[in-house]
């Protein structure tokens, strides 16, 4: 899964990584080392405008959205808190993001994010505590983690909220021994046909899913200063020294 996770790209870097144009909506946000659920972070999506061909690739927009997803249908912004993952094995038939998976696709994006590892109890020991591990490309890229969005309007404030939830896969051999799932990271080849509203067979879309290859990210123990969402800095993804 993914709980938590650091973005400190700038508008401007997220706007060449991405060429996407920066939305009326978007606030520019300070480096997040610590992004957790309900925060606002930065998304890209996907417009198809009437002016633009039919063959074009869809625009692309930056944004910020609120992580974790509300369905259109919910009463309260409350069961977000619940929906901030969705399995790419069933997101395309469960109900809070059917529709999301058929219209309303994107990319978030991310420097790392944070997995929490349990390591075995041993017998007349004290329980093993949860080490936090820091996982991030090896080539310091960003990371385009594949997400949908949903618009959901307060009927208190009658104001709208866009939120999004991260799909998650089976982790690679090696990430698998934090977690047994990992967050689902797309390749630039596959950005326009994820991001394109246009409607496409739920196969054709589960075609774009496919998992990175092992290797490509570095994983390592950090300071558990990160389990406090107040904590926020550069410090947090900091190795600490091997043991």
């Amino acid at each position: 899964m993914c709980g938590r996770y650091a973005t400190t790209q700038t508008s401007a870097s997220l706007n060449q990584a991405f060429e996407a144009d920066l939305v009326n909506s978007f606030v520019e946000l300070e480096a997040d080392y610590n992004m957790a659920p309900t925060k606002l972070a930065p998304l890209v999506i996907g417009r198809r405008p009437d002016e633009l061909a039919a063959d074009a690739p869809p625009k692309r927009e930056l944004m910020t959205a609120r992580w974790g997803l509300i369905p259109s249908w919910a009463k309260d912004a409350s069961i977000g808190n619940r929906m901030i993952n969705a399995r790419t094995e069933t997101a395309a038939e469960k109900p809070a993001f059917r529709k999301a998976f058929a219209r309303r696709r994107g990319l978030v994006p991310a420097d790392g994010y944070y997995e929490w590892y349990t390591g075995p109890a041993r017998e007349g020991e004290p329980k093993p505590k949860k080490q936090p591990f820091y996982i991030t490309p090896k080539d310091a890229s960003v990371l385009a983690m594949a997400g949908l969005y949903e618009f959901w309007k307060d009927r208190e404030s009658d104001e709208w909220v866009t939120s999004f939830t991260i799909l998650t896969t089976t982790a690679e051999d090696q990430l698998g021994q934090l977690h047994d799932r990992m967050p689902l990271f797309l390749e630039p080849t596959a950005y326009d046909a994820w991001l394109d509203p246009t409607p496409r067979p739920t196969e054709q879309l589960l075609e774009l899913l496919i998992p990175a290859a092992p290797g490509r990210l570095d994983a390592f123990a950090v300071s558990t200063a990160v389990n406090n969402v107040r904590n926020n800095g550069p410090e947090l993804i900091v190795p600490l020294p091997p043991e």
